[in-house]
This record gives C-alpha cells, structure tokens and sequence, in this order.
C-alpha cells in the first residue's frame, strides 16, 4: 500500500501539470469570444476634426454628431474587401432614410474616389483618418466596424464586421432605439 501511495505522489506533479496545460491549451484554441467590443459604447464620440476623405465630399467631425438625430459613422478603407461587400447593405440603410458619414482608414483620396464609384456613396461625410488615430480612440479594431450615434454624439452601438443582409434589420433597431 506504501508504494502506491508514493508512486502518485510521484506522478502527482505531472499529472497536474499536464491538466494545466490542457486547460490553457483549450483557452487558446477556442476562445470564449473573438470578438474585442469597444469600451466607448455608452461614451461620447471622442473629439476629432478630419479633412475630407475624397475630392468633393464633406469632412467629418465629432460636432457633425450632436446634431440631434442618430447616425451611422462606418470606418472603411478603399483596400478592403469585406468594406465592397457590406456597400449593398449601406445603400439599403441609406435608401431606408439612415444618414450614414464615413471615416477611411489609412487611405488616399483618390482611391476612396475609386471604390465609391464602384460600388456607390452611402455616405453623407467622409473624413480622413490616415494614421487611425481617431479608429484608436473610438474603440474600433479594425475595417469595416459600424457604429450607431445617437443625436448628442454618443455611442449607442457598434457592429464589428461587414454589415451582412441579415444585419440590417438589426441595425435598424439600433438607429430606432437610438433617437
């Protein structure tokens, strides 16, 4: 009886260790989420003033959101592909009377001249944002993200990804319970 109590006394260590390994190992190949929401939902926009994103098209600023009524602001760039697969739903949000302003993400004014001729202009405003300095301080991870602004300027909701068909209605709500 001796010996195998000492035997696991023996493999106890390992045996531990290697449940620690499989519990962290699991942690690390399938996340609970992949998703990083921002933490400036519920929080105003934070200050910015940005030039024109394209020739011909409005600049975009934090003031241009507490103008009284909810607002899209889509951050996208020219270069992204999953940015020309959400411009149909944005129409679609755009044609159901959701004003929609824009800020492009480390893009030339040409090229976001380009791709909104190719697949449309949703957007009432675009801005510039060449560094990501205001994506960064919105919260936003990456191309395309979408968020809801209410009237005063604060964010109400935030859609992480292209906008998908099945999205809209979703969205929709989110303008609606915004105002």
């Amino acid at each position: 009886m001796k010996l195998r109590t000492v035997r696991l006394v023996l493999w106890a260590p390992l045996i531990l260790f290697l449940i620690f390994v499989a519990t962290f190992a699991t942690g690390l190949i399938k996340p609970e989420s992949k998703i990083i929401p921002s933490k400036m939902v519920g929080k105003p926009l934070p200050q910015f003033a940005l030039p024109p994103g394209a020739p011909g098209i409005t600049g975009l600023s934090s003031a241009d959101f507490a103008q009284g009524e909810p607002r899209l602001l889509n951050v996208f760039a020219s270069w992204c592909v999953p940015c020309a697969a959400e411009a149909p739903q944005l129409t679609q949000l755009a044609e159901a009377g959701v004003k929609i302003d824009a800020i492009a993400i480390r893009d030339r004014p040409e090229d976001v001249a380009g791709f909104l001729q190719r697949w449309g202009n949703p957007y009432q405003r675009i801005g510039s944002d060449t560094q990501s300095s205001v994506q960064i301080a919105m919260g936003s991870a990456g191309v395309p993200e979408t968020f809801v602004v209410d009237g005063k300027g604060i964010i109400r909701h935030q859609h992480i990804g292209e906008i998908r068909p099945e999205d809209v209605p979703a969205i929709l709500a989110a303008v609606k319970g915004a105002r």
